[in-house]
């Protein structure tokens, strides 16, 4: 996909991170598409792939499931205590998919408040998770990945690992049935055990422009080396496309929004039932 090489990926996300403190720095939402560079995907290519085939070894299941053309809304369970989980999604589709379409997630507002995030977040594609910004994508035709579970699935315990959390008030089912689009459920397993968050604390994080700094059995004790995720063996299975609410009543909504919801847990169950080995899948 690239002829880059991991140094140089690396040096493209340090560029991103540092143009949110250079003179005169525009905020991503002030940019053309929020600030969205289609370039910067293959210029980190080299990094992504090495986590993609020798470091997570994800192995992508049902991306036939995804339309060859027009829009579509994902829906995935959400974790990791550092949210790998989405970027792999997008490379993945990209990747592999026939036509090598791009999916761009949803991320919350935290995202956008601090220089060093917010330029990454928007380069790769990430927009604010908001009706106003995801419509006009939408009627665009584009691909768009929503992760209900939010900072709560981000943050979830180890203990809790594999246990959805609540999907909100069906905002995403309500996006779609406006939108008039597809629910594709996503169902990521390995990455809710790469860091595994044994308690957060909140008390110095706002500085760094972070919801928690998570705690976990080798960070902070190992310095930045526990922040190296643990090499789990990745499954992505993308099921089959779900019809947005006939209604926008909150009762069908609510049953819309559930139906995804335990599209997701079936298969990561099933995934779960499969699997011999954290490390080796």
């Amino acid at each position: 996909m690239s002829e880059g090489t991991i140094r140089s990926a690396l040096a493209a996300i340090y560029e991103a991170m540092r143009a949110g403190y250079a003179p005169g720095a525009r905020k991503p939402q002030d940019l053309p598409d929020g600030g969205h560079d289609p370039a910067f995907l293959e210029r980190t290519a080299p990094l992504l792939e090495f986590l993609w085939s020798h470091y997570f070894r994800v192995r992508l299941l049902g991306v036939d499931n995804i339309p060859d053309a027009g829009a579509a809304l994902l829906v995935a369970n959400h974790s990791g205590g550092i949210p790998y989980d989405g970027t792999l999604l997008m490379y993945g589709i990209h990747r592999d998919h026939r036509r090598h379409r791009r999916a761009r997630p949803l991320v919350a507002n935290f995202a956008f408040r601090t220089g060093w995030m917010s330029h990454v977040v928007a380069r790769i594609g990430g927009i604010r998770a908001s009706t106003e910004t995801a419509l006009p994508l939408l009627a665009a035709g584009q691909l768009l990945a929503v992760f209900p579970e939010g900072l709560k699935g981000v943050g979830k315990l180890y203990r809790e690992r594999y246990r959805l959390s609540r999907f909100g008030r069906g905002g995403f089912a309500r996006l779609a049935r406006e939108a008039g689009v597809p629910m594709i459920p996503v169902a990521i397993v390995g990455a809710e055990e790469i860091h595994p968050v044994m308690a957060k604390l909140t008390a110095l994080s706002a500085p760094l422009g972070l919801p928690y700094i998570p705690i976990t059995p080798t960070f902070p004790w190992l310095g930045p080396f526990g922040l190296l995720p643990v090499p789990t063996k990745w499954t992505i299975q993308i099921g089959e496309p779900i019809a947005p609410p006939a209604t926008d009543d909150l009762q069908g909504t609510a049953r819309a929004a559930e139906s995804v919801r335990s599209a997701i847990d079936v298969m990561i169950s099933d995934l779960l039932a499969q699997r011999r080995s954290i490390l080796f899948g």
